[in-house]
């Protein structure tokens, strides 16, 4: 026979090829492998959901389930058997021609697609109930204001209150007896005071007097201050025990000598052992002023009308009164030279002046003021708070005027601007009264009488500095 003319090696080789495929597809009995994407923990670390969605209940499976979750899902899985359904078991011809098991496949993209649709609405519904919970919170508690005007009840209401109420609780009782200079819980302010917008006089806020110590003002103005020619007076917060020690340690030093008095005036804390801490440093050193107010930023202002009825009830002999902050630093043999030149003056305030400063109207500052509170567009001319000088003369005056002014929190402001315009005190600018910080250098430290922002550890410093005479300063 004759050989086919036409037939080549590669013909046979093609045809042998084939029909092997064809035989190894039918062998595979219709075998379906569904390809199904692999979840990672890691890209699900917020969605515990989808972790269960993943699970399939495949035979083999139950080591799977066992294992920890990361684990777990590296199982391979086969595709979801519904009940009542029968495997189908395709050939090739099957496949190509009838797409045999392609009805499976299909069904599992689509439930893979309603399970991540569920995923993304439970995260939707958790996160809505998330944002009503957030909301509702806010709305049982309200914005917080720390520089709201807190006050204290008059302390012979006081007094009445703890004896009416000791009978019925005998816990509250035992706390208000661990310190004698503790006061009760100040009222909640109002909502207009919350805003900074309250229109009070002074004479509703301010309770007179003062926790008693008399060792303090024997040590601070022996005989209504007959020898004492400068009282400084420091304005400083409960909890600043380390700067009042900084001071004690440094320029306050000075306070030794029998014409210099130097004490701190602190007002009252809810806090039980804040006030215990307080009563231990009284009775160390004699020198706390407390007064009838809570200490606050909003209450600077009682703060400094209490020290002038401290000054004007215990030191009425004193020739100068010298207000200032536990972060500052004063050069008192600069100020007793400053003093003794202006020995003649009356009914004067010296210091930093301030002049035409408008009064802030942006609610959301710290230093806002109502046009309620203070209607001018500008504030008189006024010393800056953190140091200035007081002529003897006027601390009675100032004391009565300022209880029947409106209430403003800026303490400099309401004190040396508005009081003392009223009673026609005069404010002189002192360069020497710097107020600020400078570099701690020895001659910018002899030639101030105040330094602002000085830090604790800095005190000593700035003292051995100014004592030094070493250095000659022209």
């Amino acid at each position: 026979m004759m050989p086919c003319p036409g037939l080549k090696v590669s013909h046979v080789i093609f045809v042998i090829v084939i029909v092997i495929t064809i035989v190894f597809y039918s062998s595979l009995n219709g075998r379906q492998f569904i390809l199904e994407q692999r979840r990672y923990a890691n890209h699900r670390k917020n969605d515990p959901s989808a972790l269960v969605a993943s699970n399939r209940t495949v035979p083999g499976a139950a080591a799977a389930a066992a294992a920890p979750p990361d684990k777990a899902l590296l199982v391979p899985a086969g595709p979801p058997v519904e009940p009542g359904t029968v495997r189908q078991k395709c050939n090739v011809f099957q496949m190509v021609v009838q797409r045999c098991g392609f009805d499976v496949l299909q069904k599992s993209v689509e439930r893979t697609q309603q399970q991540q649709q569920a995923v993304d609405r439970n995260q939707t519904q958790l996160l809505l109930a998330q944002q009503r919970e957030k909301e509702q919170q806010e709305q049982e508690t309200g914005p917080e204001h720390v520089d709201n005007i807190q006050r204290i009840p008059n302390p012979s209401a006081v007094k009445s209150a703890a004896a009416a109420g000791s009978s019925s609780s005998s816990s509250s009782s035992s706390s208000s007896s661990s310190s004698s200079s503790s006061l009760p819980p100040a009222p909640q302010p109002t909502a207009l005071e919350a805003e900074g917008e309250r229109v009070i006089k002074t004479r509703d806020l301010y309770h007179s007097g003062h926790l008693p110590d008399a060792a303090c003002v024997a040590n601070l103005c022996p005989r209504n201050g007959t020898d004492v020619t400068l009282l400084i007076v420091v304005t400083s917060a409960p909890t600043h025990r380390e700067q009042r020690l900084a001071i004690r340690q440094a320029w306050g030093h000075y306070g030794s000598r029998r014409d210099i008095s130097i004490g701190f005036i602190v007002g009252q804390t809810n806090d039980a052992r804040t006030e215990d801490q307080l009563a231990a440093e009284s009775y160390m050193y004699s020198d706390l002023i407390r007064g009838y107010f809570i200490d606050s930023y909003s209450n600077l202002t009682l703060k400094t009308i209490s020290m002038l009825e401290w000054a004007k009830l215990h030191c009425p002999s004193a020739s100068f009164l010298l207000k200032t902050d536990d972060d500052m630093f004063i050069n008192v043999p600069k100020l007793l030279q400053f003093m003794e030149a202006h020995g003649n003056q009356r009914r004067t305030i010296f210091g930093r002046l301030a002049k035409k400063w408008k009064p802030i109207r942006n609610k959301k500052s710290k230093y806002y003021v109502s046009p309620e509170q203070y209607y001018p567009p500008v504030f008189p001319s006024f010393t800056t708070g953190p140091a200035y000088l007081l002529t003897a003369d006027i601390v009675g005056e100032m004391f009565d005027k300022s209880l029947s002014q409106t209430y403003l929190k800026l303490e400099d402001v309401y004190m040396t601007g508005i009081v003392a315009q009223l009673l026609n005190i005069h404010r002189i600018n002192v360069k020497e009264f710097l107020n600020r910080r400078i570099a701690f250098n020895q001659c910018n430290i002899k030639k101030a009488i105040s330094i602002h922002m000085v830090k604790n550890n800095e005190q000593l410093d700035l003292w051995k500095k100014q004592v030094d005479t070493s250095v000659a300063c022209t």
